[in-house]
């Protein structure tokens, strides 16, 4: 039992990534696959399917490289979780971080659903910050 599955989440990624993965296994949560939807729709990962092993269904996500072969490098260069179960983190539509100056994206839980920082900017919401991704 992890105390923080967000953490759990990004610890596997960022460690599939040191290691040169393709794939890898994040034990399954609506709001993993949440996470991962907007990984995928920003460019950050390749993919990401729902496995069926029993009795704990898994997230198998595919990583995204970029570079030839030997010089091979991770889209991804860094992971930061925000908001810990310690720690709630949260900010107002004014108040959502920029990661980077806009070349990141911080992951917001709203009233709404969870989505970028810029989305709930648009939106005119605001929420828990769970990670920032760049």
């Amino acid at each position: 039992m992890h105390s923080d599955p967000i953490a759990d989440m990004l610890t596997r990624i960022r460690n599939g990534l040191l290691a040169g993965h393709t794939t890898v296994k994040i034990p399954n949560s609506k709001l993993k696959q949440e996470i991962a939807r907007i990984l995928k729709e920003e460019g950050y990962i390749v993919d990401y399917r729902l496995g069926d092993e029993k009795p704990f269904p898994m997230i198998n996500v595919e990583l995204k490289y970029y570079g030839d072969r030997r010089h091979r490098r991770p889209v991804i260069t860094g992971l930061e979780r925000v908001s810990r179960p310690g720690r709630r983190v949260y900010s107002g539509r004014r108040d959502l971080p920029w990661v980077l100056s806009g070349m990141g994206i911080a992951i917001v839980s709203t009233s709404q659903g969870v989505m970028t920082a810029d989305e709930a900017r648009r939106r005119g919401v605001g929420g828990e910050v769970l990670c920032k991704v760049w």
